[in-house]
């Protein structure tokens, strides 16, 4: 896919339809996310706010698509609290919900818990639920469970990571992912030609701070 990429097969809007122009930081004001949200309307982007901004974020760009995170950023909440909180930010304006998984479930063995945490999220909103596996704290075969489980409680997307841990995306974890389900690729992605190779190894979107600065350098070519 990279190869379509650089060959011009896709236009800049079909690029910036599949970023998603992200600010998750603990410091993230009102300011910050109005920033990131003038962005992704400028240069058709998605957006990635914090919970508590996305009342604010649905008022101010109802045209942009909202994602936001629940469990985030450890995955450790009970399943009742990421259910509500699942409910209430659909109810408040999001349009896709990124939720963390229960890595220490997983790291037990506990793959039933660890997948019905994922089931009572999925349950509790029709929006589509992509699931942080967070990969950089997982070895190959717990990374499969992982996306096993979270293909079997519904999940629409899986998810690199939080980009909040001891890493982010890679190329050879898109791959993994993305023989199970559509994969938002996210975590260190800061340039186009990291854009690109995420894509290329068949990522669906990109989830980053830096939608931005990826687009002007697709536009420098």
């Amino acid at each position: 896919m990279l190869a379509a990429f650089l060959g011009g097969s896709m236009d800049e809007s079909e690029v910036a339809a599949r970023i998603e122009h992200t600010v998750l930081g603990p410091t993230t004001t009102d300011e910050d996310v109005l920033a990131v949200l003038d962005a992704a309307i400028d240069e058709g982007m998605r957006a990635c706010v914090p919970p508590c901004f996305v009342s604010l974020a649905s008022d101010y760009a109802p045209g942009v698509d909202l994602s936001t995170v629940v469990g985030f950023p450890h995955g450790q909440h009970t399943s009742q609290t990421k259910a509500t909180e699942a409910e209430h930010l659909a109810a408040a304006g999001a349009d896709e919900l990124d939720v963390v998984c229960n890595v220490g479930s997983l790291k037990v063995g506990d793959d039933e818990a660890f997948q019905r945490d994922l089931e009572a999220v999925v349950a509790a909103t029709a929006r589509p639920v992509k699931v942080i596996i967070e990969t950089p704290l997982l070895d190959a075969g717990e990374k499969h469970r992982a996306c096993q489980a979270a293909a079997d409680a519904g999940a629409d997307f899986l998810k690199t990571a939080t980009g909040f841990s001891q890493g982010g995306a890679t190329v050879e974890d898109v791959e993994l992912l993305s023989s199970y389900l559509p994969v938002k690729a996210s975590g260190g992605i800061g340039t186009w030609e990291q854009a690109a190779a995420m894509f290329d190894a068949g990522a669906d979107r990109i989830g980053a701070s830096a939608g931005a600065t990826i687009l002007e350098e697709f536009r420098q070519g």
